[in-house]
């Protein structure tokens, strides 16, 4: 099958061709507002299916909206008419296309004119009015607050935003393409006259840019971001996407003495904190316990003993691990523990607790094992 993507270097071009390479769709043929028209028309003839994704969005002149977003249309429709290629045509509108203005106004022309053309040819046109879609590679300060926001928040710039309450209908790019492929697999989703993505997120600006601040500020003070919440984590990705290439990477606290170290490495408000601790050969650490607080300890590299004993008994039970055998420990309540290192180089453990650590409520109580 060939494909036909134009607008293939915009944001919903490049993420749709890289998802349409995954799925082993080879023969796409690119098109972009830098290519020549010539090999617009060869491609009109050997297409088999057209995305059709090119338009413009902030031109230097108003008089450009029409040029770009129904001109162009109409010289695509006139090469396949050429060629009497009547296969399937999606077009990328814009919900502004309900809309009095020059933007609005050029997205409503090219999809009267691509309805035209699928009642005159008899072509399956499939016309998506999308709301304000956001993901990875999409242009900022151009035409999506999002990718602005992020940019911005990330690279340490300041934004701007005028009314923080005005309700924001959004898609995400992952869901787009989900739709995209569908509709090329003839299983659209289709309302009325036109398709959608069935998974629109409705939200404040100000909400938006409240989750961005938190997800910087999640670095200092190393928390996840609500991942069951599918808006936020596809937002975080996003924001992601944005960090500054030499900023991938951020320190944690260690806590070092002459027995190793201990760091914090994550913390939710819902499932616990996980740290990294560091035990150097023969350092025994822990002697306390829990009266609700539970851990799961687990060995990667080294080897040590983890020692449990019930706080109102004196039997010692043993539990020997090792970084070649992978396990987890779990440390129940109610038992004071310890971890010994018995090898000859550092022991890491990685260590999962039900909450993060609180200094006002530790729930700690230090026992000899």
């Amino acid at each position: 099958m060939n494909i036909l993507v134009t607008g293939s270097n915009g944001f919903i071009g490049k993420n749709l061709i890289a998802e349409l390479k995954n799925r082993q769709y080879t023969n796409i043929l690119e098109f972009d507002r830098e290519s020549d028209l010539e090999l617009l028309d060869d491609y009109c003839q050997k297409a088999d299916f057209v995305f059709h994704l090119a338009g413009v969005n902030r031109p230097k002149e108003q008089d450009e909206f029409m040029k770009g977003n129904f001109g162009f249309t109409s010289d695509l429709l006139k090469s396949l008419k050429k060629h009497n290629n009547i296969c399937p045509i999606m077009l990328s509108s814009s919900i502004q296309a309900e809309q009095s203005n020059p933007y609005g106004e050029s997205k409503k022309a090219g999809e009267d004119l691509l309805f035209h053309y699928g009642k005159e040819t008899g072509a399956e046109v499939l016309v998506y009015r999308f709301p304000n879609v956001f993901g990875k590679w999409c242009k900022p300060n151009y035409n999506s607050a999002v990718a602005t926001f992020c940019h911005n928040v990330a690279h340490e710039l300041p934004i701007q935003v005028n009314d923080s309450s005005v309700l924001m209908n959004l898609v995400y790019i992952d869901d787009v393409l989900e739709e995209l492929i569908n509709a090329l697999e003839g299983k659209e989703n289709m309302t009325d006259h036109f398709c959608e993505v069935p998974m629109v997120h409705t939200i404040t600006l100000g909400e938006i840019v409240d989750l961005i601040y938190s997800f910087k500020k999640s670095r200092e003070d190393r928390t996840v971001p609500d991942m069951a919440n599918v808006f936020s984590k596809n937002l975080y990705s996003t924001y992601l996407s944005y960090l500054p290439e030499d900023q991938f990477s951020y320190d944690l606290k260690m806590n070092i003495d002459e027995r190793g170290s201990f760091t914090e490495f994550l913390k939710t408000p819902d499932r616990g904190q996980v740290s990294v601790n560091i035990s150097k050969p023969g350092i025994t650490k822990g002697n306390h316990w829990h009266h609700t607080k539970n851990e799961k300890f687990l060995v990667v590299s080294g080897q040590g003993v983890i020692r449990f004993r019930k706080v109102d008994e004196t039997d010692v039970l043993e539990y020997f691990v090792s970084g070649d055998k992978l396990e987890v420990v779990d440390i129940p309540t109610g038992y004071t523990h310890n971890i010994e290192n018995l090898g000859d180089s550092d022991m890491v453990t990685v260590m999962w607790a039900n909450e993060a650590f609180d200094p006002e409520k530790p729930d700690t109580y230090f026992v000899e094992v």
